[in-house]
């Protein structure tokens, strides 16, 4: 038997110890990009009560304001109708969802007529996310953004061709994958658009998968939500018949007078982007999404019935996901339906996950959006991920609505779980401050994701606006000078009118801004 030499034997230990050490690296990379936050950039709205921004959706829930009205009148709904098969006329709705401007996007008039609302809302509402992110929309053709869209039938095609609409556009324009699609092929965006219908839990599902494409490198950026839009007032009539709905149309979320669900609208999307991407960029991160898990009640006691074990699976995965314990979590935004069947099922869930080993005097605190706006469908996750990034910057928990009273159906004892019944301060301190966000699809396909407060600003790094001091402290007005031209913009006079009245509002609101830096954003930050 042959001998190793002495010099054949070094060699391969340090062959051995350096491949061991490069599989090392490559672990540690795969580790890194895996576990990396998603940064939250950008976000843009339309929901319940005339909510247009990010800032005015702050302010419906920090007032505790009730968006639930009457059917639209612009829509062709029979309220007699709705009496004489006996459901409730009321609702959280869109005023303005037949609205849009299709020559902004380069879209003939009677294709506009053709596209479910709910594509024209998207595209709007994409485009405000990533001027809200300070991005310029038409400087991403090319890039490797993503669009990942929750969203389901609304009815539209039904409506428009009942309305004699042009039916050469319908195919596009009421086709659930377009929804999404249309948005890449508009602003030439080349990452994946996915539009995503797991019910209920659309929207929140949406962000998680753009968070793990943003992880494996699929999109450098990507916008993530959802939308809905009733056309019809199918859904009503169809959950009036189960004995789904609230007598008075509104969500009332773990309270002992919950007695159903109540309907809602909105659109929201979210622009994420690795966090090191972010800080590279000199992006503003709004906050950070630190883990998210996504799962299936599979065979459990009902197709649609929500399931207790999968619902404390999915928020441990995401726990795991964020390489955190339940007692470092302070807050969750519920799905919080207001059914007598879900709440107190979601409520023992969380009981049994965040509500253990907790101290006394910090309890999960437990809230839900749609207590303000009604069940937002397929764009309700999203809702809740932008009004817990919105409680972060504000430092406040807003309460919860219709909430008097804690359902006597769930066993509030069992673990130190408390409802926002007031709002709660929620300062930053010493310790970091994250929410959990929750979203069950009838589907059976459940999410949740944790959020964090945005990490202290690098060197050069935009921090997050600071709350507008009060009337009494507030600095007089800053004007713009020779020195510092403020740039406005609009495809015809009505619009540029438009926009002045809206940088005129905006700097009324928030006298403390540098007259330099409005100058310097309203020239870099948005298309001309």
């Amino acid at each position: 038997m042959e001998r190793v030499s002495e010099d054949k034997l070094r060699y391969f230990l340090k062959r051995v110890t350096a491949e061991l050490h490069e599989s090392r690296e490559r672990v540690r990379e795969l580790e890194t990009v895996t576990g990396e936050p998603i940064a939250v950039v950008g976000m843009g709205c339309r929901y319940p009560g005339g909510v247009r921004t990010p800032d005015e959706l702050w302010n419906l829930v920090a007032t505790g304001t009730d968006a639930v009205g009457d059917f639209p009148a612009d829509r062709g709904w029979d309220p007699g109708e709705a009496a004489t098969h006996g459901y409730e006329t009321r609702g959280g709705f869109l005023p303005d969802a037949a609205e849009f401007d299709p020559g902004f996007f380069g879209i003939s008039p009677r294709e506009a007529l053709a596209m479910d609302p709910q594509q024209r809302l998207v595209m709007e509402v994409a485009w405000e996310t990533l001027e809200h992110a300070g991005l310029d929309p038409r400087a991403l053709r090319g890039s490797h953004t993503g669009v990942f869209v929750g969203a389901s039938a609304s009815g539209y095609d039904w409506y428009a061709r009942e309305h004699g609409h042009d039916e050469g556009h319908l195919v596009t324009g009421s086709a659930i994958s377009v929804l999404s699609g249309r948005v890449s092929y508009t602003l030439g965006l080349n990452g994946p658009a996915v539009t995503v219908d797991t019910a209920c839990s659309s929207s929140l599902a949406a962000v998680h998968l753009a968070a793990r494409s943003l992880r494996t490198g699929e999109c450098s950026l990507a916008l993530a939500g959802g939308v809905m839009v009733m056309s019809t007032p199918v859904m009503f009539a169809d959950f009036a018949r189960q004995q789904g709905l609230a007598s008075d149309g509104r969500c009332k979320p773990f309270s002992e007078d919950a007695d159903g669900t109540g309907w809602g609208e909105g659109a929201g999307l979210v622009l994420l982007e690795r966090l090191s991407d972010a800080r590279r960029n000199g992006h503003r991160v709004l906050a950070v999404i630190r883990g998210s898990a996504m799962n299936q009640d599979g065979a459990s006691n009902g197709l649609t019935a929500p399931s207790a074990p999968a619902q404390r699976r999915v928020i441990r995965a995401a726990l795991a996901d964020a390489r955190l314990t339940a007692s470092e979590v302070d807050a969750v935004e519920a799905h919080g339906t207001g059914t007598e069947l879900g709440d107190p099922i979601e409520a023992g869930a969380l009981l049994a996950t965040y509500g253990q080993g907790r101290d006394e005097d910090r309890p999960l605190w437990l809230g839900s959006l749609k207590s303000n706006i009604g069940h937002a469908q397929q764009a309700a996750g999203v809702g809740g991920v932008m009004k817990m990034v919105l409680a972060l910057r504000h430092g406040t928990l807003p309460r919860t609505l219709h909430a008097g009273e804690p359902t006597s159906h769930v066993d509030w004892a069992s673990g130190n779980v408390r409802l926002l019944q007031e709002p709660v301060e929620w300062p930053a301190g010493e310790r970091v401050r994250r929410a959990g966000v929750s979203a069950f699809g009838a589907s059976g396909t459940n999410v949740h994701v944790i959020l964090e407060e945005a990490p202290a600003p690098t060197a050069g790094e935009p921090a997050v606006n600071e709350e507008p001091t009060p009337d009494e402290e507030r600095p007089a007005p800053v004007l713009p000078t020779a020195a510092s031209a403020w740039v406005v913009s609009g495809r015809n006079a009505t619009a540029l009118a438009g926009q002045a009245g809206r940088l005129r509002e905006h700097v009324l609101a928030r006298p403390e801004l540098p007259v330099g830096d409005v100058a310097w954003s309203l020239a870099t930050t948005r298309s001309a």
